[in-house]
């Protein structure tokens, strides 16, 4: 069991308190994840303005979901996937979507597929991807924007997943309907 305290308004540092109370007014409740996170204010701070930019980005809803729901799933995030299943529902994204992100089936179009492909291939290459990756992400109709876009999302996903691991961030009562373990 892991000792990471989760921090509420009360309990989190001084520096931290205006960004936990930010979370609660954004979603009516704190995050286990952004209770946690409130130990280190600048992390708290940094994942917040990192999602913040990816909700700004060109993705769409679908698009955003398929990126983040890729890198969670790669990472097996217990917590984020779950968490993830229910933003992409409160976004109006198709179950089927979800489903396919989340049992790694293939997804219902050939675009958001090439996403999928080419966000596994940024992380599971650490950033080193071939010519072919970059070709085939660009035929399927993105461009430069979309790849750094990528790389801003894989940020962001790995503060919150590598966190999630390591305090072994509980998953929120909203999400425990979306409980997820990854396939063998």
């Amino acid at each position: 069991m892991s000792d990471f305290p989760i921090h509420d308004e009360n309990t989190a540092p001084e520096e931290s308190r205006p960004l936990v109370e930010d979370s609660q007014k954004a979603m009516g409740m704190i995050p286990s994840l952004h209770g946690v996170m409130a130990e280190s204010p600048q992390t708290l701070e940094a994942y917040q303005t990192l999602h913040d930019l990816v909700m700004n980005s060109s993705f769409d809803k679908d698009e955003q979901t398929v990126l983040w729901q890729t890198i969670n799933v790669e990472h097996a995030c217990h917590y984020c996937v779950p968490a993830h299943t229910g933003i992409a529902k409160s976004m109006g994204v198709s179950d089927e979507i979800t489903n396919a992100l989340r049992d790694e089936t293939a997804l219902p179009d050939a675009k958001l597929e090439a996403l999928r492909t080419f966000v596994l291939a940024v992380v599971r290459k650490r950033g080193n991807v071939s010519p072919d990756d970059l070709n085939a992400f660009y035929e399927a109709g993105y461009g430069h924007r979309q790849v750094l876009e990528v790389v801003l999302g894989t940020a962001q996903k790995v503060l919150s997943n590598y966190i999630n691991h390591i305090a072994e961030t509980p998953v929120d009562a909203p999400f425990q309907d979306f409980l997820w373990t990854k396939k063998p």
